[in-house]
């Protein structure tokens, strides 16, 4: 669990320094509403490394494998998701429009199997 906690330390730590960069220097390049998605990117990043710290956090106390996989489905969401808005804002590539809902669906995927893990879980 300890590569998910670095982890989550990077994408804060990309989600501050991306934040100011689409406060600051990307207000002359990008509409509104492309601004709104880099905020989008950027709030999910953030939102995702936070949970990622907790169930590492809650893997400590009580190692369960649901913990893990959902840290998993989180880091590779967000990394498809956020990522790939980044690339299409900055870089313009239309090809990766796919890619941000899939980051979403395993987004959501984390989020389910945490609450199945809990559900299921009898402690």
């Amino acid at each position: 669990m300890r590569h998910y906690l670095i982890a989550a330390a990077v994408l804060g730590f990309l989600a501050v320094l991306f934040g100011a960069f689409g406060a600051h220097a990307l207000k002359q390049w990008l509409s509104v509403a492309e601004l709104a998605s880099w905020k989008t990117a950027v709030q999910y990043q953030m939102f995702h490394g936070l949970c990622i710290i907790g169930l590492v956090v809650l893997y400590r106390q009580q190692a369960q494998s649901y913990l893990s996989q959902s840290a998993g489905l989180m880091l590779a969401g967000t990394l498809l998701f956020s990522g790939s808005l980044y690339l299409l804002l900055l870089l313009k590539w239309r090809w990766l429009g796919p890619v941000t809902p899939l980051g979403g669906v395993l987004l959501l995927t984390g989020w389910l199997r945490l609450l199945v893990g809990v559900v299921k879980d009898k402690a």
